[in-house]
């Protein structure tokens, strides 16, 4: 797929992020747990919820990062505000997340679109290589969204994440939108759960002056997870 047809599910002024001739998108599954935006949840947090999101690799000018063309999760307070907060196309699903032994089996349903999965990891923990197309991937510090009418950015402050091959097998994957088409065969990573901090949405145009604290800020510890990366080659 040329990025040029990406470019159809993003705002003026998003462009793809482009690594030899492929633009990309992945589906990440995951747990959060502990998660909490300043005072407004209690203080036990939300406790482990399921969310599935499919992203893209985006630039704002220099600055690169991610970009959220759905977000699934059983949480309708989470929906709520991540809608509100950081104008995420958050919606609610049907989601049901098991474990039998070291697999992991995860579904997500929402109107006419699902993903089905089951996964385990195998082989060592560890970081992407520098330079590398998994750490092009994966190391993004940034999100951009849509709130109100203007563009926002917001920093994603976590840990490298410590990669492990997966072992994967895909039996729905319905999500990608009309006029995206998901490359075959993925690629695929398996990360254990590390500390997410997801800092106060501000303006493009702004960025210099992020004032960290003006906003709440969510944070979540994210456990262990699947990321489907699916590659679209340009011409």
């Amino acid at each position: 797929m040329d990025p040029d047809e990406l470019r159809a599910l993003l705002p003026a002024g998003v462009q793809p992020d482009v690594r030899d001739g492929r633009s990309w998108v992945g589906v990440v599954a995951f747990r959060m747990s502990d998660t909490r935006a300043g005072g407004l949840f209690p203080p036990r947090g939300l406790g482990s919820i399921p969310e599935l999101n499919l992203r893209t690799y985006v630039r704002v000018g220099e600055r690169r990062g991610v970009w959220f063309v759905t977000l699934d999760t059983s949480s309708p307070l989470f929906v709520a505000v991540g809608r509100a907060l950081y104008g995420l196309a958050y919606r609610r699903a049907d989601m049901i997340v098991a474990r039998h032994g070291s697999r992991v089996y995860y579904a997500s349903v929402h109107a006419d679109r699902a993903f089905v999965a089951s996964y385990e990891p195998i082989g060592p923990a560890v970081p992407a290589e520098r330079g590398s197309l998994e750490e092009w991937l994966v190391e993004r510090y940034r999100l951009f969204a849509r709130r109100a009418g203007d563009l926002v950015s917001a920093e994603v402050a976590h840990p490298p994440w410590l990669l492990q091959a997966v072992d994967a097998a895909i039996e729905v994957n319905t999500l990608a939108p009309p006029g995206l088409t998901l490359a075959r065969p993925p690629l695929l990573h398996f990360a254990r759960g590390v500390d997410v901090v997801i800092g106060p949405p501000c303006r493009v145009g702004g960025l210099r002056h992020h004032a960290r604290h003006e906003h709440p800020v969510p944070q979540a510890e994210r456990p262990a997870g699947l990321e489907l990366l699916a590659g679209a080659r340009r011409g």
